[in-house]
């Protein structure tokens, strides 16, 4: 253990590839460079309403695969990956109710993986809450501007969240 007053810590910073890359002449400056990323998200916007169609098709029809058999552990891992690639994406293409609901989804489903009993009514809200989240009306709300939706649903994932305990304690 060091005693204080010891001096034989140096601190030093490694010198990465990007920082020598980042320091190098030429290229473009950093506000070009931010108004050429956001030109390409929002190049990009036009595309995403069709992708997250498209994502919302594949989940509900994965949820259903777990209410007709909910033990099914790839069905679980295949629901839980599309909220997780629609919690990470929704926010930044300014969805960011979409990128709410999916971390709710993501923490029921994560309970279920640890054990919590499915429950269909719980899947079903949050299909309903993606359906409302994805309208031009709301996509740009934020959860605060729906609170009623943000404190339901977040109810709803303290409730369902619950793991039986194993008994062996």
């Amino acid at each position: 253990m060091a005693k204080p007053g010891d001096t034989e810590a140096h601190i030093f910073y490694a010198d990465t590839r990007f920082e020598r890359m980042a320091r190098r002449p030429g290229g473009i400056s950093r506000e070009e460079a931010i108004e050429q990323a956001q030109s390409a998200v929002d190049e990009l916007s036009t595309d995403f309403t069709g992708w997250i169609d498209e994502q919302l098709r594949e989940l509900s029809a994965t949820l259903a695969d777990l209410s007709g058999n909910p033990g099914d552990k790839a069905a679980l891992e295949r629901a839980h990956e599309k909220s997780v690639y629609l919690r990470d994406v929704s926010g930044t293409m300014g969805y960011p109710l979409v990128t709410f609901v999916a971390s709710t989804l993501c923490e029921v489903l994560d309970a279920y993986i640890a054990g919590a009993p499915f429950d269909k009514n719980v899947t079903d809200c949050h299909m309903d809450a993606f359906l409302l989240a994805r309208t031009d009306e709301y996509r740009h709300m934020r959860p605060q501007e729906v609170p009623e939706l943000a404190r339901g649903l977040l109810r709803v994932v303290e409730v369902s969240s619950i793991v039986p305990s194993s008994g062996k304690e």
